[in-house]
């Protein structure tokens, strides 16, 4: 269900400070460690941050818990996280390093809704979570195939699509949405599955 007339403008001055400090931490700590293109360093908002935001029009009302696949370096699930602070974030990162990271940028920006699980995500309990967020992961079946046993009954896998992205290419036991909107630099649609 998407929140009519959303924009990231309309974030209040201290969310816009955490999304400003969250930038200097993935400049000052992910770039360095390989964690974040060194390409990307000039363009951290408009590729990483801005693009992560796209979904939160399309995240559903309430208080829910999300599960951010393979977080990375926080990339959707820390801007998500900031934006949307009526959601428990769990942020999904089996590599030490980048938990690690994680860990600071929840303690740095006192995220009180996010909490890091430094293992794979099949490891969380089934059934739990009513969305899982997945942004440069795994290919889409992939993807699926760990999302579709952490989804609760009317759950959703929310996947950044990427410009090669086609709906063919999901698997059949999905419905999907594929939603395009302003392309920024994942250049490819929102798509929202869920169990056909």
């Amino acid at each position: 269900m998407k929140h009519e007339g959303w924009t990231p403008e309309e974030l209040s001055p201290a969310q816009l400070r955490s999304l400003e400090a969250f930038e200097v931490l993935l400049a000052r700590h992910a770039v360095p460690r390989g964690m974040v293109a060194a390409s990307d360093l000039d363009h951290l908002r408009e590729r990483h941050i801005l693009d992560s935001l796209r979904v939160v029009p399309h995240l559903p009302p309430g208080a829910l818990a999300v599960v951010d696949l393979g977080s990375g370096a926080g990339l959707p699930g820390i801007p998500v996280a900031i934006a949307r602070q009526d959601l428990t974030l769990t942020l999904s990162e089996p590599r030490q390093a980048r938990a690690a990271f994680l860990e600071l940028v929840v303690e740095r920006l006192e995220l009180t809704n996010v909490r890091v699980f430094p293992k794979p995500a099949e490891e969380l309990a089934p059934g739990s979570t009513a969305v899982c967020l997945a942004r440069g992961f795994r290919d889409v079946s992939g993807t699926w195939a760990i999302a579709r046993d952490l989804l609760a009954p009317g759950g959703e896998l929310i996947y950044w699509g990427g410009s090669t992205f086609r709906t063919d290419q999901a698997p059949a036991e999905v419905r999907i949405v594929a939603i395009r909107g302003p392309a920024l630099e994942s250049g490819g649609p929102i798509v929202i599955m869920t169990r056909q």
